[in-house]
């Protein structure tokens, strides 16, 4: 089990009411399962529409069960942005 930090940014900051948290996951998918626990409601809504930055590179496509989490890592989660 990694441990780490969920950084929230715009609207996912503001659905999840902080800007960052520890994440306790092998996963991805086990981290956002735990997150959605955590805060039910607007924040399970705007993660529909994010993308995730994991250690500074792009999930993508990729499954969340296939991203391994590594220890002192960070998962950035980010909301689609207006503007150019």
């Amino acid at each position: 089990m990694a441990t780490g930090t969920i950084r929230y940014w715009a609207a996912a900051k503001a659905a999840a009411k902080t800007a960052e948290e520890p994440y306790s996951a092998h996963t991805l998918a086990e981290a956002l399962d735990a997150v959605r626990e955590r805060h039910p409601g607007e924040l399970t809504r705007v993660l529909q529409r994010c993308s995730f930055l994991v250690n500074d590179e792009p999930v993508g496509k990729r499954a969340h069960d296939a991203v391994l989490l590594t220890e002192g890592g960070t998962v950035e989660v980010l909301p689609p942005f207006a503007g150019g």
